[in-house]
Protein backbone atom coordinates (compact mmCIF):
# COMPACT_ATOMS: atom_id res chain seq x y z
CA UNK A 1 0.00 0.00 0.00
CA UNK A 2 1.38 3.35 -1.18
CA UNK A 3 0.95 6.40 1.75
CA UNK A 4 1.70 9.90 0.81
CA UNK A 5 5.06 10.89 2.95
CA UNK A 6 6.00 13.99 1.59
CA UNK A 7 4.19 17.00 2.47
CA UNK A 8 5.42 20.32 0.52
CA UNK A 9 2.70 22.59 0.97
CA UNK A 10 -0.79 22.13 0.64
CA UNK A 11 -3.40 20.95 -0.28
CA UNK A 12 -1.67 18.31 -2.30
CA UNK A 13 0.40 15.32 -0.11
CA UNK A 14 3.11 14.08 -2.31
CA UNK A 15 3.96 10.09 -2.31
CA UNK A 16 7.88 8.46 -2.71
CA UNK A 17 6.10 6.22 -5.10
CA UNK A 18 8.04 6.54 -9.13
CA UNK A 19 7.35 4.50 -12.12
CA UNK A 20 10.20 4.91 -14.42
CA UNK A 21 11.58 3.96 -17.80
CA UNK A 22 12.83 1.00 -17.85
CA UNK A 23 14.78 -0.72 -20.80
CA UNK A 24 14.71 -4.03 -19.13
CA UNK A 25 10.62 -4.10 -20.42
CA UNK A 26 10.55 -5.78 -23.72
CA UNK A 27 7.97 -6.85 -26.20
CA UNK A 28 8.23 -8.96 -29.48
CA UNK A 29 7.54 -7.13 -32.33
CA UNK A 30 7.95 -7.27 -36.29
CA UNK A 31 10.92 -6.77 -37.63
CA UNK A 32 10.47 -5.30 -41.61
CA UNK A 33 12.72 -5.69 -44.38
CA UNK A 34 10.57 -3.23 -46.49
CA UNK A 35 9.00 -5.80 -48.32
CA UNK A 36 5.72 -3.70 -48.76
CA UNK A 37 7.50 -0.80 -50.61
CA UNK A 38 5.89 -0.75 -54.35
CA UNK A 39 3.87 -3.38 -53.21
CA UNK A 40 6.36 -6.15 -54.78
CA UNK A 41 8.74 -8.06 -51.92
CA UNK A 42 12.03 -6.43 -51.03
CA UNK A 43 15.13 -8.37 -52.27
CA UNK A 44 16.41 -8.46 -48.88
CA UNK A 45 13.44 -10.00 -47.63
CA UNK A 46 13.57 -12.78 -50.29
CA UNK A 47 17.26 -13.24 -49.83
CA UNK A 48 16.30 -14.34 -46.14
CA UNK A 49 13.99 -16.45 -46.23
CA UNK A 50 16.54 -18.21 -49.24
CA UNK A 51 19.19 -18.41 -46.64
CA UNK A 52 17.52 -20.01 -44.39
CA UNK A 53 16.08 -22.31 -46.74
CA UNK A 54 19.35 -23.46 -47.77
CA UNK A 55 20.38 -24.74 -44.31
CA UNK A 56 20.39 -28.24 -43.44
CA UNK A 57 17.40 -29.58 -41.30
CA UNK A 58 19.55 -30.49 -38.62
CA UNK A 59 21.61 -26.96 -38.74
CA UNK A 60 17.56 -25.38 -38.90
CA UNK A 61 16.83 -27.39 -36.00
CA UNK A 62 20.22 -26.46 -34.12
CA UNK A 63 19.64 -22.83 -34.64
CA UNK A 64 16.35 -22.46 -33.77
CA UNK A 65 17.09 -23.56 -30.18
CA UNK A 66 19.63 -21.51 -30.34
CA UNK A 67 16.71 -18.96 -30.50
CA UNK A 68 14.67 -20.38 -27.92
CA UNK A 69 17.29 -20.34 -25.32
CA UNK A 70 18.01 -17.00 -26.02
CA UNK A 71 14.69 -15.75 -25.88
CA UNK A 72 12.22 -18.32 -24.77
CA UNK A 73 11.77 -17.17 -21.32
CA UNK A 74 11.94 -13.68 -22.33
CA UNK A 75 8.42 -12.96 -23.79
CA UNK A 76 4.93 -14.91 -23.32
CA UNK A 77 3.74 -17.67 -26.05
CA UNK A 78 7.09 -16.86 -28.14
CA UNK A 79 6.72 -19.83 -30.43
CA UNK A 80 3.02 -18.89 -31.44
CA UNK A 81 4.22 -15.41 -32.01
CA UNK A 82 7.50 -16.73 -34.48
CA UNK A 83 4.62 -19.03 -36.13
CA UNK A 84 2.56 -15.55 -36.71
CA UNK A 85 4.71 -13.87 -37.87
CA UNK A 86 5.87 -17.20 -40.42
CA UNK A 87 2.33 -16.50 -41.93
CA UNK A 88 2.85 -13.11 -42.35
CA UNK A 89 5.92 -13.05 -43.97
CA UNK A 90 4.35 -16.38 -46.44
CA UNK A 91 1.50 -14.20 -47.52
CA UNK A 92 3.54 -10.82 -47.85
CA UNK A 93 6.42 -13.07 -49.70
CA UNK A 94 4.04 -15.36 -51.65
CA UNK A 95 6.16 -19.05 -49.78
CA UNK A 96 4.43 -22.37 -50.24
CA UNK A 97 4.13 -23.10 -46.55
CA UNK A 98 4.11 -27.29 -47.26
CA UNK A 99 7.82 -26.68 -48.41
CA UNK A 100 8.89 -25.62 -44.42
CA UNK A 101 9.11 -28.00 -41.72
CA UNK A 102 7.41 -26.34 -38.58
CA UNK A 103 10.88 -25.73 -37.46
CA UNK A 104 12.26 -24.18 -40.39
CA UNK A 105 8.71 -21.93 -40.47
CA UNK A 106 9.28 -20.53 -36.76
CA UNK A 107 12.75 -20.00 -37.28
CA UNK A 108 11.89 -17.74 -40.44
CA UNK A 109 9.38 -16.23 -38.13
CA UNK A 110 12.43 -15.36 -35.25
CA UNK A 111 13.97 -13.69 -37.89
CA UNK A 112 11.51 -11.26 -39.17
CA UNK A 113 10.80 -10.44 -35.17
CA UNK A 114 12.73 -8.42 -32.67
CA UNK A 115 12.95 -6.55 -29.06
CA UNK A 116 11.55 -3.48 -28.37
CA UNK A 117 12.23 -1.48 -25.44
CA UNK A 118 9.28 0.38 -25.67
CA UNK A 119 9.80 2.48 -22.49
CA UNK A 120 14.00 2.36 -22.59
CA UNK A 121 13.77 6.77 -23.09
CA UNK A 122 10.64 7.75 -21.52
CA UNK A 123 7.49 7.54 -19.05
CA UNK A 124 5.20 10.32 -18.86
CA UNK A 125 1.73 11.50 -19.05
CA UNK A 126 -0.44 9.54 -17.33
CA UNK A 127 -4.39 9.21 -17.01
CA UNK A 128 -6.43 6.86 -14.74
CA UNK A 129 -10.37 6.01 -14.93
CA UNK A 130 -12.42 3.91 -12.78
CA UNK A 131 -11.81 0.26 -13.91
CA UNK A 132 -14.84 -1.46 -15.40
CA UNK A 133 -15.06 -3.98 -13.39
CA UNK A 134 -15.78 -2.89 -9.62
CA UNK A 135 -16.67 -5.99 -8.01
CA UNK A 136 -15.17 -7.03 -4.19
CA UNK A 137 -14.95 -3.22 -3.75
CA UNK A 138 -15.90 -1.82 0.22
CA UNK A 139 -15.66 1.42 1.85
CA UNK A 140 -15.41 3.52 -0.94
CA UNK A 141 -12.32 2.21 -3.12
CA UNK A 142 -12.28 1.95 -6.21
CA UNK A 143 -10.38 -0.34 -8.96
CA UNK A 144 -8.52 1.85 -11.94
CA UNK A 145 -6.93 1.93 -14.83
CA UNK A 146 -4.13 4.42 -15.39
CA UNK A 147 -2.59 4.62 -18.77
CA UNK A 148 1.51 6.10 -19.64
CA UNK A 149 2.94 7.45 -22.80
CA UNK A 150 5.89 5.05 -23.31
CA UNK A 151 8.96 6.05 -25.64
CA UNK A 152 11.28 3.85 -26.92
CA UNK A 153 13.72 3.42 -29.55
CA UNK A 154 13.07 6.17 -32.16
CA UNK A 155 11.21 8.37 -29.67
CA UNK A 156 8.43 6.07 -30.80
CA UNK A 157 5.45 6.50 -28.22
CA UNK A 158 2.76 3.75 -27.75
CA UNK A 159 0.06 3.63 -24.68
CA UNK A 160 0.80 1.28 -21.71
CA UNK A 161 -1.65 0.59 -18.81
CA UNK A 162 -1.43 0.09 -15.28
CA UNK A 163 -4.29 -1.17 -12.90
CA UNK A 164 -4.87 -0.80 -9.26
CA UNK A 165 -6.76 -0.07 -6.59
CA UNK A 166 -6.95 3.54 -4.45
CA UNK A 167 -8.66 3.94 -1.48
CA UNK A 168 -10.94 6.71 0.48
CA UNK A 169 -8.00 8.41 2.31
CA UNK A 170 -6.29 8.36 -1.25
CA UNK A 171 -3.64 5.59 -0.90
CA UNK A 172 -3.22 3.21 -3.82
CA UNK A 173 -1.70 -0.19 -4.59
CA UNK A 174 -0.63 -1.08 -8.05
CA UNK A 175 -0.80 -4.68 -9.25
CA UNK A 176 2.55 -6.20 -10.35
CA UNK A 177 3.52 -6.65 -14.02
CA UNK A 178 6.04 -9.13 -16.29
CA UNK A 179 9.16 -7.78 -17.18
CA UNK A 180 7.97 -8.67 -20.89
CA UNK A 181 4.83 -6.90 -22.57
CA UNK A 182 2.44 -8.08 -25.66
CA UNK A 183 1.67 -5.77 -28.40
CA UNK A 184 -2.15 -5.26 -28.68
CA UNK A 185 -3.29 -6.60 -32.43
CA UNK A 186 -5.06 -5.51 -35.45
CA UNK A 187 -8.19 -7.78 -35.65
CA UNK A 188 -7.35 -8.33 -39.02
CA UNK A 189 -4.78 -7.96 -41.63
CA UNK A 190 -6.38 -5.34 -43.55
CA UNK A 191 -5.91 -1.78 -43.98
CA UNK A 192 -7.18 0.76 -42.23
CA UNK A 193 -11.05 1.01 -42.58
CA UNK A 194 -12.77 4.14 -45.34
CA UNK A 195 -12.83 6.39 -42.75
CA UNK A 196 -9.32 5.78 -40.90
CA UNK A 197 -10.40 3.72 -38.08
CA UNK A 198 -8.67 0.45 -36.94
CA UNK A 199 -9.90 -2.08 -34.49
CA UNK A 200 -7.45 -3.61 -32.23
CA UNK A 201 -7.58 -6.51 -29.48
CA UNK A 202 -5.71 -7.29 -26.65
CA UNK A 203 -3.86 -10.87 -26.51
CA UNK A 204 -6.78 -12.88 -23.92
CA UNK A 205 -4.32 -14.66 -21.68
CA UNK A 206 -2.03 -10.99 -21.50
CA UNK A 207 -3.22 -8.93 -18.51
CA UNK A 208 -4.13 -5.13 -18.98
CA UNK A 209 -1.13 -4.36 -17.55
CA UNK A 210 1.35 -6.26 -19.48
CA UNK A 211 0.00 -4.68 -23.13
CA UNK A 212 1.14 -2.21 -25.35
CA UNK A 213 -0.81 -0.23 -27.99
CA UNK A 214 1.88 0.43 -30.81
CA UNK A 215 1.31 2.62 -33.95
CA UNK A 216 -0.50 0.72 -36.34
CA UNK A 217 -1.40 3.66 -39.34
CA UNK A 218 0.72 5.92 -41.23
CA UNK A 219 -0.60 9.01 -39.35
CA UNK A 220 0.13 7.19 -35.86
CA UNK A 221 3.32 5.90 -37.27
CA UNK A 222 5.75 8.55 -34.56
CA UNK A 223 3.60 7.58 -31.94
CA UNK A 224 0.41 7.34 -29.95
CA UNK A 225 0.88 10.60 -27.83
CA UNK A 226 -0.88 12.18 -24.67
CA UNK A 227 -4.19 9.88 -23.72
CA UNK A 228 -6.62 11.23 -21.61
CA UNK A 229 -9.07 8.92 -20.64
CA UNK A 230 -12.46 9.45 -19.27
CA UNK A 231 -15.13 7.31 -18.45
CA UNK A 232 -18.30 8.66 -20.72
CA UNK A 233 -22.08 8.15 -19.58
CA UNK A 234 -24.30 7.47 -22.48
CA UNK A 235 -26.99 7.07 -20.10
CA UNK A 236 -28.63 8.69 -16.89
CA UNK A 237 -27.13 9.03 -13.37
CA UNK A 238 -29.59 6.54 -12.33
CA UNK A 239 -29.27 4.31 -15.74
CA UNK A 240 -25.48 5.27 -16.56
CA UNK A 241 -24.49 3.38 -19.78
CA UNK A 242 -20.41 3.32 -19.54
CA UNK A 243 -17.82 3.79 -22.58
CA UNK A 244 -14.30 4.59 -21.79
CA UNK A 245 -12.86 7.27 -24.50
CA UNK A 246 -9.54 8.55 -24.48
CA UNK A 247 -8.12 11.21 -26.80
CA UNK A 248 -5.15 11.32 -28.03
CA UNK A 249 -2.18 12.63 -30.74
CA UNK A 250 -1.51 10.54 -33.51
CA UNK A 251 1.91 12.08 -34.73
CA UNK A 252 2.97 10.93 -38.21
CA UNK A 253 6.62 12.42 -37.58
CA UNK A 254 5.33 15.73 -39.88
CA UNK A 255 1.37 16.09 -38.94
CA UNK A 256 -0.47 15.35 -35.98
CA UNK A 257 -4.05 14.18 -35.58
CA UNK A 258 -6.31 14.45 -32.26
CA UNK A 259 -7.75 10.94 -32.43
CA UNK A 260 -10.34 8.98 -30.35
CA UNK A 261 -9.73 5.09 -28.65
CA UNK A 262 -12.86 3.89 -27.37
CA UNK A 263 -13.10 0.26 -25.60
CA UNK A 264 -16.10 -1.14 -23.33
CA UNK A 265 -13.82 -3.64 -21.61
CA UNK A 266 -10.07 -2.58 -22.26
CA UNK A 267 -10.07 -5.88 -24.45
CA UNK A 268 -11.58 -4.40 -27.46
CA UNK A 269 -10.67 -1.15 -28.77
CA UNK A 270 -11.41 0.94 -31.53
CA UNK A 271 -8.68 3.83 -32.54
CA UNK A 272 -10.55 6.65 -34.49
CA UNK A 273 -9.78 9.93 -36.08
CA UNK A 274 -11.41 13.11 -34.71
CA UNK A 275 -13.36 14.64 -37.92
CA UNK A 276 -13.61 18.50 -37.88
CA UNK A 277 -11.18 21.52 -37.88
CA UNK A 278 -10.45 21.18 -33.97
CA UNK A 279 -9.14 17.56 -34.84
CA UNK A 280 -5.65 19.28 -36.13
CA UNK A 281 -4.94 20.36 -32.95
CA UNK A 282 -3.49 18.61 -29.41
CA UNK A 283 -4.42 18.50 -26.41
CA UNK A 284 -7.92 17.64 -26.63
CA UNK A 285 -10.47 16.35 -23.54
CA UNK A 286 -13.80 14.87 -23.11
CA UNK A 287 -16.68 16.09 -20.45
CA UNK A 288 -17.57 12.18 -18.98
CA UNK A 289 -21.17 13.40 -20.19
CA UNK A 290 -23.24 15.76 -22.31
CA UNK A 291 -23.32 19.31 -21.15
CA UNK A 292 -27.04 20.58 -22.19
CA UNK A 293 -27.42 18.38 -24.68
CA UNK A 294 -24.31 18.28 -26.78
CA UNK A 295 -20.92 16.58 -26.23
CA UNK A 296 -18.56 18.95 -24.77
CA UNK A 297 -14.37 19.05 -24.73
CA UNK A 298 -11.62 21.33 -23.42
CA UNK A 299 -9.10 21.93 -26.08
CA UNK A 300 -6.16 24.39 -27.00
CA UNK A 301 -6.89 25.50 -30.77
CA UNK A 302 -4.39 28.19 -31.02
CA UNK A 303 -1.30 27.05 -29.15
CA UNK A 304 -1.71 29.03 -26.23
CA UNK A 305 -5.47 29.30 -24.51
CA UNK A 306 -8.28 26.95 -23.80
CA UNK A 307 -11.50 26.70 -25.45
CA UNK A 308 -14.62 25.13 -24.98
CA UNK A 309 -16.08 23.36 -27.69
CA UNK A 310 -19.11 21.50 -28.42
CA UNK A 311 -21.02 19.22 -30.57
CA UNK A 312 -23.55 17.01 -31.88
CA UNK A 313 -21.48 13.98 -32.68
CA UNK A 314 -18.53 12.94 -30.49
CA UNK A 315 -16.11 11.36 -33.54
CA UNK A 316 -16.58 15.48 -35.47
CA UNK A 317 -15.83 19.13 -33.80
CA UNK A 318 -15.60 21.53 -36.48
CA UNK A 319 -17.07 24.31 -34.30
CA UNK A 320 -14.42 27.15 -33.38
CA UNK A 321 -15.37 26.94 -29.58
CA UNK A 322 -15.67 29.93 -27.09
CA UNK A 323 -12.49 30.43 -25.46
CA UNK A 324 -12.65 29.47 -21.82
CA UNK A 325 -9.22 30.84 -20.40
CA UNK A 326 -6.00 32.84 -21.21
CA UNK A 327 -2.73 32.81 -19.14
CA UNK A 328 -3.40 35.54 -16.92
CA UNK A 329 -0.22 34.44 -14.04
CA UNK A 330 3.55 34.31 -14.81
CA UNK A 331 3.95 31.24 -14.47
CA UNK A 332 1.67 30.33 -17.76
CA UNK A 333 2.38 33.37 -19.89
CA UNK A 334 3.93 31.31 -22.84
CA UNK A 335 0.30 28.78 -22.52
CA UNK A 336 -1.90 27.32 -20.99
CA UNK A 337 -3.47 23.85 -21.53
CA UNK A 338 -5.86 21.06 -20.31
CA UNK A 339 -4.26 18.20 -17.87
CA UNK A 340 -7.40 15.75 -18.28
CA UNK A 341 -11.53 15.68 -18.28
CA UNK A 342 -13.22 17.59 -15.74
CA UNK A 343 -13.95 15.90 -13.04
CA UNK A 344 -17.52 16.98 -12.09
CA UNK A 345 -18.10 17.72 -8.03
CA UNK A 346 -20.19 18.98 -5.73
CA UNK A 347 -18.41 22.51 -6.39
CA UNK A 348 -18.42 22.36 -10.12
CA UNK A 349 -16.29 20.87 -12.77
CA UNK A 350 -12.88 20.80 -11.73
CA UNK A 351 -10.32 21.00 -14.42
CA UNK A 352 -6.43 20.49 -13.83
CA UNK A 353 -4.41 22.83 -16.27
CA UNK A 354 -0.76 23.44 -16.88
CA UNK A 355 0.64 26.26 -17.42
CA UNK A 356 3.96 27.23 -19.30
CA UNK A 357 6.44 30.12 -17.81
CA UNK A 358 9.68 31.17 -17.97
CA UNK A 359 12.31 28.87 -19.04
CA UNK A 360 9.50 26.71 -20.62
CA UNK A 361 9.35 25.26 -17.01
CA UNK A 362 5.72 23.79 -16.90
CA UNK A 363 3.37 23.38 -13.51
CA UNK A 364 0.36 21.83 -13.04
CA UNK A 365 -2.93 23.86 -12.26
CA UNK A 366 -6.60 23.73 -11.76
CA UNK A 367 -9.56 25.79 -12.22
CA UNK A 368 -13.29 25.18 -11.28
CA UNK A 369 -15.99 25.61 -14.09
CA UNK A 370 -19.80 25.98 -13.59
CA UNK A 371 -21.78 22.74 -13.23
CA UNK A 372 -23.98 23.97 -15.76
CA UNK A 373 -22.45 26.48 -17.40
CA UNK A 374 -19.04 25.27 -18.52
CA UNK A 375 -18.48 28.39 -20.20
CA UNK A 376 -17.95 30.19 -16.84
CA UNK A 377 -14.67 29.97 -15.08
CA UNK A 378 -15.85 30.15 -11.34
CA UNK A 379 -12.01 30.15 -9.92
CA UNK A 380 -8.68 29.24 -10.81
CA UNK A 381 -5.33 28.61 -9.72
CA UNK A 382 -3.06 31.61 -8.83
CA UNK A 383 0.23 29.80 -8.26
CA UNK A 384 0.90 26.48 -9.38
CA UNK A 385 -0.64 23.61 -7.12
CA UNK A 386 2.40 21.15 -8.42
CA UNK A 387 5.57 22.35 -10.10
CA UNK A 388 9.36 20.31 -10.75
CA UNK A 389 11.62 21.23 -7.86
CA UNK A 390 14.55 19.77 -6.84
CA UNK A 391 15.61 16.41 -8.45
CA UNK A 392 12.45 16.38 -10.46
CA UNK A 393 13.74 18.87 -12.39
CA UNK A 394 15.99 16.82 -14.12
CA UNK A 395 14.91 14.37 -16.96
CA UNK A 396 14.56 13.29 -20.66
CA UNK A 397 12.12 16.80 -20.96
CA UNK A 398 13.43 18.77 -17.59
CA UNK A 399 11.29 21.10 -16.06
CA UNK A 400 7.86 19.67 -16.46
CA UNK A 401 5.06 18.40 -14.18
CA UNK A 402 2.43 16.92 -16.89
CA UNK A 403 -1.07 14.70 -16.29
CA UNK A 404 -3.61 13.67 -18.39
CA UNK A 405 -6.08 13.00 -15.51
CA UNK A 406 -7.02 12.21 -11.59
CA UNK A 407 -9.33 10.12 -10.30
CA UNK A 408 -11.82 10.88 -7.63
CA UNK A 409 -12.32 8.53 -4.92
CA UNK A 410 -15.26 9.81 -2.28
CA UNK A 411 -14.10 13.82 -1.66
CA UNK A 412 -10.76 12.55 -2.60
CA UNK A 413 -8.37 12.76 -5.61
CA UNK A 414 -5.85 10.42 -6.82
CA UNK A 415 -3.11 12.62 -9.06
CA UNK A 416 -0.63 11.02 -11.04
CA UNK A 417 1.47 13.20 -12.82
CA UNK A 418 4.84 13.03 -15.24
CA UNK A 419 8.23 14.50 -14.15
CA UNK A 420 10.02 15.43 -16.74
CA UNK A 421 9.34 13.10 -18.95
CA UNK A 422 11.43 10.41 -17.06
CA UNK A 423 8.96 9.10 -14.33
CA UNK A 424 5.27 9.02 -13.01
CA UNK A 425 4.86 10.24 -9.18
CA UNK A 426 1.67 10.05 -7.11
CA UNK A 427 -0.35 13.30 -5.37
CA UNK A 428 -3.00 13.23 -3.49
CA UNK A 429 -5.58 15.87 -1.96
CA UNK A 430 -9.15 16.44 -1.00
CA UNK A 431 -11.12 18.54 -2.87
CA UNK A 432 -12.37 21.36 -1.11
CA UNK A 433 -8.67 22.28 -0.10
CA UNK A 434 -7.96 22.26 -3.66
CA UNK A 435 -10.98 24.48 -4.64
CA UNK A 436 -9.60 26.81 -1.26
CA UNK A 437 -6.28 27.05 -2.54
CA UNK A 438 -8.30 28.78 -5.77
CA UNK A 439 -8.34 32.08 -6.53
Amino acid sequence: MNRPEKFPSEPLQIFETRLLADPARVVLRPFHLGWQAQNAPSERAVRLVKDIAALTEERAAAEYERVLRDFKERHWQTENIFAERFEEVARNLGLDRAAYSVTRQNLIGSYFCHEYTFAAAALMNPSIVPHPDQSGMHNGAVRFIMSLRAVGEGHISSIVFREGIVERDGSFTLWPQASFATAIEPDDQSDCHHDGSVFVHRQPESTLSNSVIFPITEQQRNGLEDLRLVRFNHGTARKPDYEWLGTYTAYSGSSIRSELLRTRDFRNFELAPIRGRAGRNKGMALFPRKVDGRYAMIGRQDGKNLFLLTSDTIDSWDEEGALLMEPKYPWEFIQIGNCGSPILTDHGWLLFTHGVGAMRKYALGCALLDKDDPSRVLARSVEPVLTAENADRGGYVPNVIYTCGAQKVGDRLLIPYGISDSAVGFATCTIDALIASME
